[in-house]
């Protein structure tokens, strides 16, 4: 599980995030997320690691994190687009 945290009142864009595993990932929760009663920041959904190092990691993700929030999520066993009915 991957745990991504902000403590500043700015939406980061495009924050990146070195991961250990190729394929999907999952959002699972997303602090900001309207249903949650936030502001609607985030995706909802999944994203595909890229081959983009980072930190000592040989892929990565690029997250929308949201300001004074919390995005939570999962290693898929295929890429999120394999992954959808």
């Amino acid at each position: 599980m991957l745990v991504a945290c902000s403590f500043t009142p700015q939406p980061r864009p495009g924050y990146r995030v070195g991961v250990p595993e190729d394929g999907g990932w999952q959002e699972l929760l997303n602090s900001a997320a309207a249903v949650h009663g936030g502001a609607g920041w985030g995706r909802m959904s999944g994203l595909d690691a890229e081959p983009v190092p980072h930190r000592g990691r040989p892929l990565s993700l690029a997250l929308t994190l949201p300001p004074l929030g919390a995005v939570f999520l999962e290693p898929q066993v295929c890429g999120w687009a394999a992954c959808m009915p």
